[in-house]
C-alpha cells in the first residue's frame, strides 16, 4: 500500500489559502510588539511568532479537513466539487479523520508555547469548536458566511492575546487594535465568501442548504457583498486612531485595497460568474499581503 503523498493532504486542506488570514495575525503581532504599553509582551516575541504560526497552520488544517469530511456527500452531488479528493476516492475518510484529530491536538499543544500566558491554552478548545462548527452552519443558517468571517477574524485577536497575555484582561482597551483588525477581516471574508457561494446558488437552493445567494438570489447577494467590503474599508480606516504610528504608507495601502476590492467586484456579475475564481483567489490573496507590508513599513521603518 502506497502512503498518501503530502501534496494530497496540502491540496485537500487548500494549504495555500492560509494566506488569507495569516497576514492579519502577523499584523496584530507586529502592532502588539510595537505598542508594548502596560506590561509589555507576555513572552519573547520570537517564541510567540513560532507559536502563532503553528497555531494558524494546525487550526486551519483541522478546520478544512473537518469541512471536507462533513461535506463529502454534498461535494459528491455537486458537479463543481465532485472532483475533490474525498468524493473521487483520492484519500480515505479514515485518513482525513486522523488528520483532523492530529491537527486539533497539535493546535492545542502549540498554545503551550505561550506559557506562562495561560489564555491561549484556556481559549483553544472554544476557538477550535467555533472553527469546526462552521462546517455545519450552512445546514441551518444563511449566515454561514458570517460564521466563516468570524472564524478568520479570530486570527488577529488570538495573536494579540498570545502576545499581550493578561494585559487584555487588566486593560480591556488594550485589545482595540486587534478588535479593529478582527472586525475588518470578518466583514471582508464574509463578503468574498458570499461572492464565492454564488456559484452554488442553484445547487444549495435545490438541496436545502442555507446560503445568502440561495436565499436572496445572486444579484442581491452580490450587492450585499459590496456593502460588506465597503464596511471593511471603513473599519480599516479607524485603525490609525488606535495605532498612531500608522501614516502615509498605510493610507496608500488602504487606497490600493479599495482598488483591489473594486476590481474584484467588477469581475463578477449576476449573469456572468465565470471569473469568480479570479476575484476570489487573486484579489483577496493580494489584500492581506499589501496591508501587512504597509503596516510593517509604517511601524518599523
Amino acid at each position: 500500500m502506497i502512503a498518501t503523498p503530502l501534496r494530497t493532504y496540502l491540496e485537500l486542506v487548500r494549504f495555500s489559502h492560509t494566506i488569507f488570514a495569516l497576514p492579519f495575525a502577523i499584523i496584530a503581532t507586529l502592532i502588539a510588539v510595537r505598542l508594548q504599553g502596560d506590561g509589555g509582551p507576555a513572552i519573547a516575541w520570537p517564541r510567540a511568532i513560532t507559536g502563532i504560526l503553528l497555531c494558524m497552520v494546525t487550526a486551519r488544517t483541522a478546520a478544512m479537513g473537518f469541512n471536507r469530511l462533513v461535506d463529502r456527500t454534498i461535494d459528491a452531488a455537486n458537479p463543481r466539487t465532485a472532483g475533490r479528493h474525498l468524493p473521487r476516492g483520492a484519500i480515505g475518510t479514515g485518513e482525513v479523520l486522523l488528520l483532523v484529530a492530529a491537527s486539533s491536538a497539535a493546535f492545542i499543544a502549540a498554545t503551550l508555547l505561550f506559557l506562562p500566558n495561560w489564555l491561549p491554552l484556556a481559549l483553544s478548545a472554544p476557538v477550535l469548536a467555533w472553527l469546526l462548527g462552521y462546517s455545519f452552519a450552512k445546514r441551518f443558517t444563511m449566515l454561514a458566511h458570517v460564521w466563516l468571517g468570524i472564524a478568520l477574524g479570530l486570527a488577529p485577536v488570538a495573536a494579540w492575546i498570545a502576545i499581550r497575555g493578561v494585559a487584555v484582561i487588566q486593560h480591556p482597551v488594550d485589545i482595540v487594535p486587534a478588535a479593529i483588525l478582527g472586525v475588518s477581516v470578518s466583514l471582508w471574508v464574509a463578503g468574498f465568501d458570499i461572492i464565492y457561494a454564488c456559484q452554488d446558488a442553484d445547487f444549495d437552493a435545490g438541496h436545502g442548504l442555507q446560503s445568502i445567494p440561495a436565499r436572496l438570489g445572486v444579484p442581491r447577494a452580490l450587492g450585499l457583498a459590496k456593502w460588506l467590503h465597503a464596511a471593511t474599508v471603513i473599519v480599516l480606516a479607524t485603525l490609525p486612531l488606535a495605532v498612531p504610528q500608522l501614516g502615509a504608507i498605510y493610507w496608500i495601502a488602504l487606497a490600493a485595497i479599495v482598488a483591489l476590492l473594486a476590481w474584484e467586484h467588477s469581475l463578477v456579475r449576476p449573469e456572468d460568474l465565470s471569473r469568480v475564481n479570479d476575484a476570489f483567489f487573486t484579489a483577496n490573496a493580494i489584500i492581506g499581503v499589501v496591508l501587512l507590508a504597509a503596516i510593517a513599513l509604517d511601524l518599523w521603518w
